[in-house]
């Protein structure tokens, strides 16, 4: 029982965590994520071969954190999103990616 409850309380937590960025939709067939886009989730779904990231990189998103977005690839095909200073990442389809600025550079966090 005691066990039951402790996976219980594990899987509610992941979920809570799961939900706590907003998540947004890029437009179809549109080709970049907006500055503005900072802290949220960004779903991509039907995008272009390639997506930008906003230029030049941000340090800080509106909330006064550090510029970071979740790229998920919702299909149906592998999305290349672009960067400055020679970023780039393959998303592939139900892939999740979390991309991070300090204001010169992006990078990818695990």
């Amino acid at each position: 029982m005691k066990t039951s409850l402790m996976f219980l309380a594990l899987l509610f937590g992941q979920l809570v965590t799961s939900q706590d960025k907003p998540v947004i939709h890029l437009q179809p067939h549109s080709g970049s994520i907006d500055l503005l886009d900072g802290g949220k989730r960004v779903d991509l779904i039907n995008a272009p071969p390639t997506v930008h990231l906003p230029h030049p990189p941000p340090k800080l998103d509106l909330d006064g954190n550090l510029w970071a977005v979740d790229v998920k690839n919702l299909g149906p095909k592998s999305v290349t999103v672009l960067g400055d200073n020679q970023f780039s990442v393959i998303v592939n389809v139900n892939q999740t990616v979390h991309i991070h600025s300090n204001g010169s550079v992006f990078t990818l966090k695990p």
